[in-house]
């Protein structure tokens, strides 16, 4: 008969005399108590961002408010940031160790068939999406197909291990997604091309948010559903 074990986390404290001592959490209270912080933290979110009323800032104030040049190089650094780790991703996948016969197979052997085809679509959408971001070039479009990798790679990869990164979690892909909303509603900054072509202004913002959270979940979402076709889970070993 096989032994049932559970985790603990060993919490240290201190008496009042100073006297070390341990308390021990099971893995589930734990993992309940930061669900419900989770729970609350967005839940304040959401209220803060509901009933948000801006101040009455003077008029001195209202001008050092206005975008600046830190502001634009900070956008920058942000997109640029973004832009050359998600090229760096589509590149490995094409041009180093298996290439994209190798990723192909990859692919393949998680459910994303023809494997080959989708290797090439992803290295290709994460190439071409770097380099529009780093340049700030339809910078909304650009949010919205790194948000469609991420959840590709969400569903796929990471959803059934955890938060955490060390265990293959959803943290990294979650939190380049979120970076990714961020800057479609900031908008480029005026050291990008968008602002050349004097069209930052127009899809930032609510319109930003929107066109980057639809496109990009529903594209990500439309490929899972048309090509996903997960393995068979392999039997379980018999102990008799």
């Amino acid at each position: 008969m096989g032994l049932r074990h559970r985790v603990y986390t060993r919490i240290g404290l201190r008496d009042a005399d100073g006297r070390g001592r341990e308390v021990t959490v099971s893995k589930r209270t734990a993992d309940v108590v930061i669900k419900v912080l989770t729970a609350l933290t967005v839940l304040g979110l959401v209220l803060a961002a509901a009933l948000y009323e801006p101040l009455g800032y003077s008029e001195a104030v209202l001008v050092r408010l206005d975008p600046t040049r830190e502001g634009d190089i900070a956008l920058m650094i942000l997109r640029a940031a973004l832009g050359m780790m998600i090229f760096v991703h589509g590149y490995n996948k094409a041009f180093r160790g298996g290439k994209l016969a190798g990723t192909g197979r990859w692919f393949q052997s998680m459910g994303m068939r023809p494997g080959k085809v989708h290797a090439t679509l992803a290295a290709g959408t994460e190439m071409g999406v770097g380099v529009l971001l780093v340049v700030g070039l339809v910078t909304q479009v650009a949010a919205a197909g790194l948000i469609a990798l991420m959840v590709v790679a969400f569903w796929t990869v990471h959803r059934d291990k955890g938060f955490m990164i060390t265990g293959e979690g959803w943290e990294y892909v979650a939190l380049i997604a979120v970076m990714s909303l961020v800057t479609a509603m900031l908008g480029p900054g005026r050291i990008s091309l968008d602002a050349e072509l004097e069209i930052a202004h127009r899809l930032d913002g609510w319109t930003g948010m929107w066109i980057a959270l639809l496109l990009g979940v529903g594209a990500g979402a439309a490929q899972l559903l048309l090509f996903f076709r997960p393995p068979p889970p392999e039997p379980a070993a018999d102990d008799g």
